[in-house]
């Protein structure tokens, strides 16, 4: 089953994300990031004033672009397992969700921007590790799972209802089926290896039918994310259906795999304009893809050069 939602960054026109929160926060800006988690960040006025920087930074890009921008609230490990391993309760925890979302909200209402230009996705992380499904949960256990979440964040206000970083089936029907609950649009963003394969090995064809029949309502889009351009450009050369339903796309800075990444102590930024040059290539094997941005290692060069590149190639 499927509804039509009305997504502002459905329409066709270009929407830039943000980038790698988390490894800007860490490698650009020296925090520590317990569980790599960002949100205790709004605990503090200096925390805060940096996730409020780094938001502010992307959306002046889109400005100087002219295009919208869909921005993920700093969310993605704040669900009950994440934040009892860093010493957070159910009741601080929501207060954290609620104030990720009340931060974004601020924003976009001190930059006078519409709904349609700033949307805000309440962002959700996997219940267990993003690069390897070793913990795997039916699809009942991932819908009570990130039930709570979800429904936090769509009584903050949120547009629609988001995960990153999903690396098997069953999550993504969980996560679908929760948002179904709350009432808003989900999105879910498949974690992609160098084979252009999710980690479990399932083909992303594969992965987004059975979540489309799967899930009480079909999410709105997908999006691959956590990936170089080089590991997905071959994938997306295969034509079907499924392909028109990925709609964004959130690059790895590196070419590296996922465990080489996590054995290096040093951050691989890439070449920002190398990538912004690979975006026009995927995005001309893969039009329906207008939602734009970066993951690990990115920052807000990358999502420059994806914007210049874009408009270079008459793209925006």
């Amino acid at each position: 089953m499927s509804l039509v939602h009305p997504l502002p960054q459905l329409s066709g026109s270009t929407y830039l994300t943000d980038s790698g929160l988390e490894t800007d926060l860490i490698f650009n800006h020296g925090y520590d990031l317990p569980e790599f988690a960002s949100f205790p960040l709004l605990a503090d006025d200096v925390g805060r004033k940096r996730l409020s920087d780094y938001y502010r930074e992307h959306w002046q890009i889109a400005e100087r672009h002219d295009v919208g921008v869909v921005f993920d609230t700093p969310t993605w490990r704040a669900s009950p397992d994440w934040a009892e391993k860093i010493g957070y309760d159910l009741g601080v925890l929501a207060a954290f969700n609620r104030d990720a979302v009340a931060l974004l909200q601020e924003i976009r209402a001190e930059v006078n921007a519409a709904d349609e230009r700033f949307v805000v996705s309440g962002n959700l992380g996997p219940r267990g590790d993003g690069y390897v499904p070793d913990s795997q949960m039916s699809v009942d256990d991932a819908t009570d799972y990130h039930a709570w979440q979800a429904q936090v964040l769509a009584d903050a206000g949120v547009d629609l209802i988001s995960i990153f970083t999903v690396n098997y089936v069953e999550e993504g029907v969980g996560v679908a089926n929760a948002a179904a609950g709350t009432g808003l649009p989900a999105v879910i963003s498949f974690t992609v290896e160098t084979d252009g394969r999710l980690p479990d090995g399932s083909e992303v064809a594969e992965a987004i039918d059975r979540v489309d029949q799967e899930s009480m309502i079909a999410p709105s889009y997908y999006m691959l994310n956590c990936a170089h351009p080089t590991h997905v450009i071959e994938t997306l050369t295969t034509e079907g259906a499924w392909k028109q339903r990925i709609r964004g796309y959130r690059a790895n800075a590196s070419r590296m795999s996922h465990a080489e990444l996590d054995e290096s102590a040093a951050l691989d930024a890439g070449d920002p304009l190398e990538l912004g040059e690979l975006f026009v290539e995927l995005r001309r094997v893969a039009p329906s893809i207008t939602i734009l941005g970066g993951c690990c290692g990115t920052d807000a060069r990358h999502v420059t050069e994806i914007a210049a590149a874009a408009e270079r190639a008459g793209q925006l």
